[in-house]
């Protein structure tokens, strides 16, 4: 318990302190099997990095590519790796990154790993014995076993945040959990073994700015070794100012936008912050919403801020998943199509791969990337955790990304949905009334 109290106040005593950002790498093609359609590469040239205000660096990465990254950061660490993640799976993914945090651990690099219980359900637990012999400091997030846990039992509260910050200035996160389905051939070799391929998107952050997503780190890290109410994991900075409109004024009058970034990190509540600042933002859009949603089940006032955006003249577009691995949701998703519609919102449903990627794109200048689904569980069950942009530069590039994702997604015709059958329209009729559930 002493050696969890120091890691604690070590954590939470260097996350605010300063350094200088480092470079990043170059623009340049992304390949990889873990994107559809095509074997090695879908045509997504992967942008170069944006700078913000305060010097810090953003990438944006697709699919696998974020995971290769993040290998690579973590190979050149120093000082400080913690990583956070809903699924830790043993495969060869997962067995590459737990031999490389041993490896760095061994080295006398501080190394910090949170997993969830449940998440990691069937990962081999002799993975993270090794890793523990090698040094490295292993946090489990609400054991579903009641007998392993130090405090209360929590088991349908999970941690579904994927967070990675090595040397406290460098961060990455989105929607990938550690594992082969999420890396494809970018961590290590394509096996015999085949998985269905996982189509997500992740960013990285050099510089001073991943200092916030420390800090998300070591409030979640308090709180798994020192009990208490949920709320400690809880961080929510640099988003309250954030609107639509451009931010400041330069010498000339011009009013032009400030470059920064915030974090909204979740937790389990019934009036979580990030569906009312989704909506806020829907409120305040003048041109255009681009919302990707792996799992799409959410409350009426959500369908309602989209509807309206989308009749006062805001181009209001969904990509949503053709098929997922919770088929439920894909039928609750459906369940919205005809008020969406109805209003004018444009859906696509993305096809050939797993649609996994949560984000939304407000004006092509406000950017929302992260773990946090619009459905239920990530309101009102989970720990999530995403990044707020307010950069039109990055914007640009997240509303590019969509662009190329509707080139491999059916757009669903209004005339055609109306006509669909009838045990379909009773399917998602039920599915709707007990989203709340899923």
């Amino acid at each position: 318990m002493a050696e969890n109290e120091a890691a604690t106040t070590e954590l939470v005593r260097t996350s605010t302190a300063t350094c200088d950002p480092d470079e990043m790498a170059e623009a340049g093609t992304a390949p990889g099997i873990n994107v559809a359609p095509g074997h090695d590469d879908d045509g997504w040239v992967v942008p170069p990095p944006v700078r913000l205000a305060d010097g810090s660096r953003i990438q944006l990465y697709k699919d696998g590519e974020a995971l290769r990254a993040a290998m690579e950061a973590i190979a050149q660490a120093k000082r400080r790796i913690c990583l956070e993640s809903y699924i830790f799976a043993s495969d060869d993914t997962g067995r590459a990154f737990a031999d490389l945090l041993a490896r760095k651990a061994s080295e006398g690099v501080q190394v910090y790993l949170i997993y969830d219980s449940f998440g990691s359900l069937h990962s081999d637990r002799s993975m993270f014995k090794e890793m523990r012999r090698a040094g490295v400091s292993i946090q489990v997030f609400h054991p579903v076993l009641p007998w392993e846990c130090r405090f209360s039992w929590r088991p349908l509260n999970r941690d579904h945040r994927k967070l990675l910050v090595i040397d406290d200035h460098i961060a990455g996160l989105g929607g990938l959990n550690i594992g082969s389905e999420y890396a494809g051939s970018w961590v290590v070799p394509p096996s015999g073994t085949k998985c269905e391929p996982w189509r997500d998107n992740g960013m990285g952050i050099i510089g001073p700015s991943a200092r916030i997503f420390l800090r998300a780190f070591a409030h979640m890290w308090r709180y798994i070794t020192t009990g208490g109410r949920i709320s400690k994991a809880e961080l929510v900075e640099n988003v309250r100012g954030f609107d639509v409109a451009p931010a400041a004024a330069d010498e000339k009058g011009q009013v032009v936008d400030v470059d920064e970034i915030g974090v909204i990190a979740s937790v389990p509540a019934v009036h979580a912050p990030l569906p009312a600042f989704f909506r806020r933002l829907m409120s305040g859009a003048r041109r255009s919403i681009e919302l990707t949603m792996a799992y799409f089940a959410p409350t009426d006032g959500m369908i309602k801020a989209l509807c309206d955006a989308s009749r006062r003249g805001v181009r209001v577009r969904l990509m949503l998943p053709e098929w997922c691995d919770v088929h439920l949701l894909v039928v609750a998703a459906r369940s919205f199509y005809d008020r969406l519609m109805d209003a004018g919102v444009e859906i696509y449903e993305r096809r050939g791969a797993i649609l996994h990627a949560k984000s939304m794109v407000i004006d092509s200048r406000i950017s929302i990337l992260g773990s946090a689904n619009l459905d239920y569980r990530s309101i009102e069950y989970n720990c999530e955790i995403s990044a707020v942009v307010h950069s039109q530069e990055f914007g640009k590039q997240m509303s590019a990304l969509f662009e190329h994702d509707v080139r491999f997604a059916q757009r669903i015709n209004p005339d055609q949905w109306r006509h669909r059958p009838l045990r379909d329209r009773l399917g998602q009729w039920a599915t709707n009334r007990a989203r709340y559930l899923l």
